[in-house]
């Protein structure tokens, strides 16, 4: 048949503008005129459609082998007729060939099952990228724009699609306004009919370690080790890190100079106190370094059962345990140990606990102070 010319510009026009391969359209193309074709025909199975890739050609072949008497005329066709349709081929008995049955009023039937199918496979196609796009982001940070800063899940645009920032994944300080620009850490990308579904995050306590990573050049490159994240999101973070190079200062090099670097995040997560620490394998002197701000006497761990028993003095008690016991609470999670803190004036005292913290409990257990003070 004659060339479409403008079909194939077309084409030539989506591959470079949607990054989808030409070959994949015309497959498309070919399989949905044979689809509209095998509806003319007696018998299908051995009908072939054939798309020029250079002048739009479309031709509808029906593979006949031949034989000396015919049965079926669908499937065979005689010697006298095959070399008369092929006269410069030499034949035999056996042979299989191609023979043009292109339908009448074709190029109209071809042209509409060409558009839908381009149509259908772009769709398609553009799924399949954007999903292979996100699928190799998941568990990382990306910025997005809010859509619809009132909705209960909040649709967030990342250019080629949206993602939904859930109820649940929301920090509920924050109030945000429509086309604010923010940070978000993609939990799941999952494939579905009507595209990838895309979910992302605010309170996850690894978007807190993937800023680190993307504004600290030592964590990038390994040279500092992020070791444990505790985090009450929108309201405090606990972080204790690590060096492979004696001469880099972990605290510092994500602090950054005059705090310039951890002010980065700070101001990204709307305000969020961090408090960054030394990581060290002694879990006394990790416990210690946890409960910082406050100065400690003393700390007594006992690995096996993952408790520890700190004193600390008695006008530091306040700071040790924090507001609402937040910062005694993080200190549990972050080392994974349950905590004891008493004041100096007690540590005699047969009383087994005085305050008692556990690593995976959001209540803490204050039995004679509600720890109020920051």
């Amino acid at each position: 048949m004659n060339g479409n010319k403008e079909l194939i510009e077309a084409l030539n026009q989506i591959e470079k503008e949607k990054d989808i391969s030409k070959d994949i359209l015309i497959k498309a193309i070919k399989d949905s005129i044979l689809a509209a074709c095998k509806n003319q025909f007696e018998r299908s199975e051995n009908i072939e459609v054939n798309v020029d890739s250079e002048t739009g050609a479309v031709d509808v072949f029906a593979k006949k082998t031949i034989v000396e008497e015919v049965i079926d005329k669908n499937m065979e066709i005689s010697l006298a007729e095959a070399e008369q349709k092929f006269p410069k081929k030499k034949l035999a008995i056996g042979d299989v060939v191609n023979i043009v049955v292109t339908p009448k009023d074709f190029m109209r039937i071809s042209a509409q099952k060409a558009k839908q199918a381009v149509v259908q496979k772009i769709r398609e196609e553009e799924r399949k990228v954007i999903y292979n796009q996100f699928i190799s982001r998941e568990h990382d940070v990306v910025t997005g724009i809010v859509q619809r800063a009132n909705e209960t899940n909040i649709p967030i645009n990342l250019g080629r699609t949206d993602a939904i920032l859930p109820k649940n994944e929301q920090i509920a300080t924050e109030h945000f306004k429509n086309n604010d620009r923010i940070k978000v850490y993609v939990l799941e990308v999952k494939e579905t009919t009507r595209g990838p579904k895309i979910t992302v995050s605010r309170t996850n306590k690894d978007l807190v370690k993937r800023l680190f990573e993307e504004e600290v050049t030592e964590v990038r490159d390994g040279l500092v080790e992020i070791k444990a994240i505790a985090r009450e999101a929108g309201q405090r973070t606990k972080m204790a890190v690590a060096s492979s190079d004696p001469d880099i200062d972990p605290v510092g090099a994500c602090v950054g100079m005059n705090g310039d670097r951890v002010n980065v995040i700070v101001e990204e997560l709307r305000g969020e106190k961090i408090d960054i620490i030394n990581w060290d394998d002694n879990p006394e002197v990790l416990i210690e370094n946890a409960l910082s701000p406050a100065k400690v006497i003393s700390v007594e761990a006992y690995p096996e059962e993952k408790w520890a028993r700190v004193i600390v003095p008695d006008f530091q008690l306040s700071l040790a345990i924090g507001r609402e016991g937040q910062n005694a609470r993080l200190a549990a999670r972050l080392t994974g140990y349950k905590i004891d803190i008493k004041p100096e004036s007690m540590a005699d005292t047969e009383d087994e606990e005085y305050y008692y913290y556990e690593e995976n409990s959001d209540d803490n257990a204050d039995v004679e102070n509600d720890g109020n003070n920051e």
